[in-house]
């Protein structure tokens, strides 16, 4: 692990520093957007339009790479994010909000595609697995500490749209300083929707439901606070107890995964989600308790969504499960389209419970169809491909690290 450290450095500081100015921007606009006057739904359309932007960014980016080379295209988008943070205070108007939120997600999927395929590339044989575990530890670290810096008092001014904006312009620093050339680039041939479907009907329709999850619960967790009359602190402890339960469990489900039926675990799973939102809907919990369901929340989403594209892998060779991971991914991103208009419609209709029931519905119903798909074939025997991938990653970073894992077992 010294050994990738030494030399993967440079790009693992940029990928941080990336997903610290990212974490703190996605949850400071749900606070500020609630200090400006917008309402529930506003907001929700605003958050809605990152992950339709991150979804046509993830189509986009790999043409601009071939067309233009990583340096070109890391540059320009950089820029433009760099910009799009310090207009936000500028102009508090939800619609400009909704329009720059979709050139963000655009811009930041392009700029993920192009580090990941620079970390892929810079690690040999012997080290790659190392450099990926280390790349979803990264991210994992810079979204927790982006919730931490939103505790500085400035929450109605300029200063923390400035701070994400200056981070995301130092992690270009060390990335396009590195001693490496530019990697070649090379996407995954997707398979079509139609034959994913009948491959694996659980998990196509298990990543549109954990896509509505995924976006709903980071998209609308602080708007959730603020309504719900959180402090700012309690807030970024919220976010990120989503994100520490997802990566705590995330070894162990794995572990677990790789030793019975997916669908069990995926069932079990999703029911135990269900029953803790219906009864954080139900109930007046303090904020203690509400931690431990973000710790579960976070907990069971990151695995769910590892191993639904684990259990469509188990039924594919090997060539094949690139081309249905980017399907799958996919279909995730259309999905978190729309968790966030969805949960404020709920909001609206019902109160700030509306966050967990809208999310308690989803499982509910990724539960029910785990268990009727059990009830029409047999379960594949597991071909050890579970590993831990982050919500958001894109498809390059998922096929590497499947790539891997299969390299491990032949």
């Amino acid at each position: 692990m010294l050994r990738v450290l030494a030399h993967s450095w440079p790009l693992l500081t940029g990928v941080m520093l990336l997903m610290v100015g990212n974490g703190i921007q996605g949850t400071l606009l749900g606070i500020r957007g609630n200090l400006e006057g917008f309402s529930t739904y506003q907001l929700s359309y605003v958050m809605a339009a990152y992950f339709l932007g991150f979804l046509f960014g993830s189509w986009a980016a790999p043409r601009m790479i071939r067309r233009v080379g990583h340096i070109r295209v890391f540059a320009a988008l950089g820029s433009l994010i760099s910009a799009i943070l310090v207009i936000y205070p500028v102009y508090p108007d939800w619609m400009v909000w909704t329009a720059l939120r979709v050139l963000a997600g655009f811009c930041f999927s392009g700029i993920y595609i192009t580090a990941e395929s620079w970390i892929n590339n810079t690690a040999s044989n012997e080290t790659r697995g190392q450099a990926l575990s280390a790349y979803m530890i990264v991210q994992m670290i810079g979204i927790i500490a982006s919730q931490i810096l939103l505790n500085l008092p400035d929450t109605t001014g300029f200063a923390l749209f400035i701070l994400p904006s200056v981070l995301v312009s130092l992690a270009f620093m060390p990335l396009l300083l590195a001693p490496t050339p530019a990697p070649a680039f090379d996407s995954s041939r997707r398979i079509s929707f139609g034959r994913l479907f009948r491959i694996s009907p659980l998990g196509c329709a298990g990543m549109l439901l954990t896509g509505g999850v995924f976006s709903a619960m980071f998209g609308m967790a602080s708007v959730w606070g603020a309504q719900q009359g959180l402090t700012v602190s309690q807030i970024s402890i919220f976010v990120g107890a989503l994100y520490v339960g997802g990566l705590a469990l995330q070894y162990p489900i794995g572990w677990a995964s790789d030793r019975m039926d997916r669908r069990k675990l995926i069932m079990g799973l999703s029911a135990v989600a269900a029953v803790v939102m219906f009864l954080a809907a139900a109930l007046s919990l303090p904020f203690f308790a509400l931690v431990g369901v973000a710790l579960v929340l976070g907990g069971i989403t990151n695995p769910v969504y590892s191993l639904l594209i684990a259990y469509t892998n188990d039924f594919l060779p090997r060539d094949q499960m690139a081309g249905a991971s980017a399907g799958l991914i996919f279909l995730n991103g259309f999905g978190a389209i729309f968790g966030p208009t969805a949960t404020g419609w709920m909001m609206e209709e019902v109160g700030p419970s509306g966050f967990f029931l809208f999310i308690g519905v989803l499982f509910t119903a990724l539960a029910g169809y785990a268990v009727y798909r059990m009830t029409r074939r047999a379960a594949p025997s597991a071909s050890g491909t579970f590993r831990g991938v982050t919500l958001g990653a894109s498809p390059l970073a998922v096929d590497a690290v499947l790539e891997k894992g299969q390299d491990g077992r032949s």
